[in-house]
């Protein structure tokens, strides 16, 4: 599914499976939970905590017409063409579209998500499975493979998309990251990853008028693409930390029912999580006197 994108800022843009140990942080208690996180904050809408009105005016706002959240087909059909605009720009300008959350954050992302992965028990980055659900045009990939990392894959709902990262990873000198068609709501894939990485996927998602049956879907999905002892990795500006671990928590109260003993994964191959860390250091803003970040990234390890 493709990730929801906003405009970049000014300046220019810079063009066999291993076992992965992490160690978890304490458990928060719920008077924790239930706060607002100096370092995340959730961007309401009229639909609740768990949808998100692009047409809102903030920093992050797209100047391109978003479909309504009450339109069951349209939101498919808006990646398709945004991406096939993106694509024909590529084709006759060479430019290579916006970025989802902007480069700062993008950034961050991934010098973060680098210094994660090396607190393992495993330091070779080139070893580590890389999934990136909702690729877009795929330069969250290209990123990791600066940093070090070799096996890379991206999946995409939307075909033009899938073609634009291809373009993209082309020119750049990443022919070596695999571009697939994929939704990870029915995701035919069936390796599991490492690391799996979801930029704004879990936003789109909450625009379906089903948006929390379809969550509930998400994570059952996401939970049998990431390896036992794998990391997954979800940035929302939607929402806060709090509510992605209150999320998750309510993932694992449903699952625990038919987990093994043995070895923590159900009988259906899904695994629970574990809240592992979260980004502090995103740019911040004040609102009603109360610091906060429109983005959130929490990393969750499989059990």
């Amino acid at each position: 599914m493709a990730g929801l994108r906003w405009p970049p800022p000014p300046q220019a843009e810079e063009h066999g499976q291993q076992q992965f140990t992490f160690t978890a942080a304490p458990a928060q208690s719920d008077e924790e939970r239930s706060s607002v996180a100096a370092d995340s904050w959730s961007v309401k809408s009229d639909f609740g905590s768990s949808t998100i009105d692009l047409r809102a005016a903030s920093d992050y706002s797209s100047d391109k017409d978003v479909p309504d959240s009450t339109d069951v087909e349209t939101l498919q059909n808006f990646c398709d063409a945004t991406y096939a605009e993106d694509l024909a720009n590529f084709q006759e300008h060479g430019h290579a579209g916006e970025l989802c959350f902007g480069s700062e954050v993008l950034d961050v992302l991934v010098r973060w998500t680098k210094d994660l992965c090396l607190g393992g028990a495993h330091q070779d980055l080139s070893t580590c499975s890389v999934l990136d659900v909702g690729t877009g045009n795929g330069r969250l990939l290209q990123e990791l493979s600066k940093q070090g990392f070799n096996d890379l894959t991206g999946i995409d709902f939307s075909e033009a998309a899938i073609e634009v990262a291809k373009n993209l990873a082309n020119r750049e000198g990443f022919p070596h990251i695999n571009f697939l068609v994929d939704d990870v709501l029915e995701t035919k894939l069936e390796k599991k990853f490492q690391l799996v990485l979801d930029k704004g996927t879990l936003d789109a998602i909450a625009l379906h008028p089903d948006g929390p049956v379809k969550r509930m879907m998400y994570w059952e999905s996401v939970s049998r693409l990431v390896a036992p002892g794998g990391i997954l990795i979800i940035t929302s500006c939607s929402s806060s930390k709090d509510e992605l671990v209150q999320e998750m928590d309510s993932f694992n109260h449903r699952k625990s029912s038919s987990v093994s003993a043995s070895n923590g994964e159900s009988s259906d191959g899904t695994s629970m999580f574990q809240y592992l860390d979260h980004v502090q250091n995103y740019p911040h803003f004040i609102s009603s006197g109360v610091q906060g970040s429109r983005v959130a990234t929490v990393a969750f390890v499989a059990k």
